[in-house]
């Protein structure tokens, strides 16, 4: 008699379980049908997947049109006008530069550019984006800024005095 690991624990199941385990034995069902159960289950679930049925070729293609597309979008993105061109937010630069508020071809052009000057108030250019402290609101600032000869302005710079 050949005994199972349930058998050993429980000797009291060791009889009634043997008499299943030879009643059952005779009840197998014939092989056709396993094989027909075996084929269906097979059909219903070799369904691949969609990234399953690309060949290695097609999934070549597809990762070389996407690093052209990132190459693409890279470049456009590079070549938009935007921070890049902006002009530098305004600051005290004690006389050394210029800042550009229009462009350097239209500054160029100008055959006749004037300098103006004035003294202002560090809150008056608070509204240029001139950071302004509490401790250094009231002092003065001199702004030169270079116009065209139609007024416009073309530059400004800011220096503390």
């Amino acid at each position: 008699m050949n005994h199972d690991p349930i058998d050993l624990i429980d000797p009291a199941l060791a009889a009634p379980l043997a008499a299943l385990r030879s009643a059952s034995a005779d009840c197998s069902a014939p092989a056709r049908v396993e094989q027909a159960l075996m084929a269906a289950f097979a059909q219903q679930f070799a369904r691949k997947r969609w990234y399953q049925r690309l060949s290695p070729a097609q999934w070549g293609w597809t990762g070389g049109l996407g690093s052209a597309a990132a190459a693409a979008l890279a470049v456009l993105i590079l070549r938009m006008p935007g921070a890049a061109d902006a002009p530098a937010p305004l600051q005290l630069d004690d006389g050394l530069a210029f800042i550009a508020l229009a462009s350097q071809e239209r500054i160029e052009q100008e055959t006749h550019p004037r300098m103006l000057e004035a003294s202002l108030q560090r809150t008056e250019l608070a509204a240029l984006g001139v950071p302004v402290s509490p401790e250094t609101a009231g002092d003065l600032v001199r702004a030169e800024m270079l116009v065209g000869a139609d007024g416009s302005p073309l530059a400004l710079r800011l220096t503390s005095q």
